[in-house]
């Protein structure tokens, strides 16, 4: 069994990756965006980052669907770590800022971004801006 555990945790290059962002979409009970734009959403994420080769066997960037995050206002709902920045109304278009800005270049895409946890640190406010 740790061998099979092994090998996955190797071909999904889980010790390698810089960010992880977590897509709310497929809800089981859609609140915060009819199931299809979270849908829509998700597939554009996945094709979006194979093309810029940021997933992969040594990928850069993990991606995970998650059913809810529970967060049920203006979605698709998206969080990004290690920052921990919360991202609201992903539709495609923003999720190409958000792939372009925060996960390629590691700027927070502020407009779209409306609050922030990042793991192993004191929480932090948004700039003002938002």
């Amino acid at each position: 069994m740790a061998d099979k555990l092994k090998a996955m945790t190797d071909s999904l290059g889980l010790a390698s990756y810089r960010r992880h962002i977590f897509l709310c979409a497929d809800q089981t009970e859609p609140h915060c965006a009819p199931k299809e734009k979270g849908l829509e959403a998700w597939e554009f994420l996945k094709k979006r980052l194979k093309e810029l080769k940021l997933a992969g066997p040594e990928p850069l960037v993990y991606r995970t669907k998650a059913n809810c995050l529970r967060v049920c206002v203006q979605g698709p709902v998206a969080v990004v770590y290690p920052e921990g920045v919360w991202y609201h109304s992903c539709t495609p278009a923003v999720l190409e800022r958000i792939i372009q800005e925060h996960l390629v270049q590691g700027r927070i895409v502020t407009e779209f971004a409306f609050a922030t946890n990042p793991f192993g640190a004191e929480p932090r406010k948004l700039p003002s801006a938002l």
